[in-house]
């Protein structure tokens, strides 16, 4: 790939584990109409959380809360600001469909039945580019688990342009060009995975 106008991004695996309390420790909103929650959790710092690659939300209660709404505010993979509201849980967990790289505050508009807890799950997503591009290649570091990689366009649930294998051996190197002039992504490449079993250590994308 000798081509100078090729640029790329590198970004290694999210290993931090889905953890339910790395936002929001436990604690009981009673003062009465929308409060904010204590960011205080391991994620944590100054009141933001903020996480190695952009995951999804979640909010865990310990009581009867599916009339209650969450207000999740933050940035998004980019770092451009971004806010979902979620009806929240009955004694269980509800997840965020958009992924934040940084929290940086959680409301709900009432007093709650029961404990509340917000964390990450295990979704984690990063992006090569945000903008049209032509992918030329990868540079996949394998991890010890086996599993697959897959550049979507434009956002986590794209159409997966382009997967690829990767095997279970952390030694091993996948080094993948793409012929011709490359593979066209109109909206962007993203690569969503699971940390529980992302498959590499980290990806370096080539593009154009």
């Amino acid at each position: 790939m000798a081509n100078s106008d090729i640029k790329s991004k590198y970004f290694a695996a999210d290993g931090d584990a889905a953890d339910a309390d790395s936002i929001c420790q436990s604690q009981t909103p009673a003062s009465g109409g929308e409060q904010n929650l204590t960011i205080n959790g391991a994620n944590a710092s100054g009141g933001v959380a903020t996480f190695t690659a952009a995951r999804k939300v979640t909010i865990t209660s310990a009581g009867t809360d599916d009339g209650r709404t969450f207000t999740v505010v933050g940035t998004d993979v980019h770092g451009d600001a971004q806010t979902e509201s979620i009806a929240g849980p009955d004694t269980a967990a509800v997840t965020t469909t958009a992924y934040f790289k940084t929290v940086t505050q959680v409301t709900v508009d009432d007093d709650t039945d029961g404990a509340i807890t917000v964390g990450m799950s295990a979704d984690a997503l990063e992006v090569i580019f945000a903008g049209r591009m032509r992918l030329r290649g990868l540079y996949i570091v394998n991890s010890g688990t086996a599993g697959s990689v897959s550049v979507r366009d434009g956002s986590a649930t794209g159409t997966a342009n382009v997967t690829l294998g990767t095997v279970a051996d952390a030694t091993v190197i996948s080094d993948v060009e793409m012929r011709d002039n490359g593979i066209m992504f109109e909206n962007g490449g993203y690569v969503a995975y699971t940390q529980t079993g992302p498959g590499f250590t980290s990806i370096t994308g080539f593009y154009a």
